[in-house]
């Protein structure tokens, strides 16, 4: 336990630095993921057909195994010299946000009160003030839970993105493993675990936060 405490004693700049980058890259690649995915859940609940079709790309996608997903943007990306580093990992983890924030935002806003979009529609409500001031708000707790995923799944999904010269934590599990220094994995391990944990919890706060009172979260 002493040599761990000096460890990380000489090595805390470092962990904390790496981590940064990595909530940095997740948290861009989650934000495009929110402007792309819940846009297009709220359409799909217009329009069945694409719906599906769209849902079953997405589950593909996540099913792709991220050590593939990343092989697969190196050459996409070898052609804008932008083969390895941030911007083939901020893709795919952009990809693989879109199932968890597609999906619950679609059954979210299908599942809403038809009495909830009646009694707007008997207020003279229009079709976008039902949304922001009716389906959404109703729908915000399970499209937070999916968010909440998103946000989980790619923090650990991130690690692998340090294969590909990405930064953030996985550097610190990756040189472990290849020096083996467990030191250096326990480390990289349990940042993404507090970090998963750590923005979990803000999440939660903010659904919390902007949840009508009177709806379950």
């Amino acid at each position: 336990m002493q040599e761990w405490i000096r460890f990380l004693d000489v090595n805390a700049p470092r962990i904390l630095q790496l981590t940064i980058e990595h909530a940095m890259l997740v948290g861009l690649a989650i934000i495009v993921a929110l402007i792309i995915g819940v846009p297009l859940g709220i359409y799909l609940t217009t329009n069945e057909y694409l719906a599906g079709t769209v849902l079953q790309v997405a589950s593909i996608t996540l099913t792709i195994p991220s050590i593939a997903l990343f092989g697969v943007m190196i050459p996409v990306f070898s052609m804008i010299n932008q083969g390895i580093g941030f911007v083939p990992a901020f893709v795919a983890l952009v990809l693989y946000s879109q199932l968890p924030i597609i999906r619950n935002t679609y059954t979210a806003i299908k599942n809403v009160s038809p009495e909830m979009r009646d009694a707007a529609v008997g207020v003279g409500m229009k079709t976008y003030q039902r949304l922001l001031r009716v389906e959404i708000p109703n729908a915000l707790p399970v499209i937070m839970a999916g968010i909440r995923t998103a946000v989980v799944l790619n923090i650990g999904i991130g690690v692998i993105a340090a294969y590909i010269g990405a930064g953030g934590l996985g550097v610190l599990i990756t040189q472990g493993i290849s020096r083996g220094d467990n030191y250096l994995i326990i480390s990289g391990s349990l940042a993404v675990a507090f970090l998963a944990m750590i923005a979990d919890g803000i999440l939660l706060l903010i659904q919390k936060r902007y949840t009508p009172k009177g709806i379950a979260n």
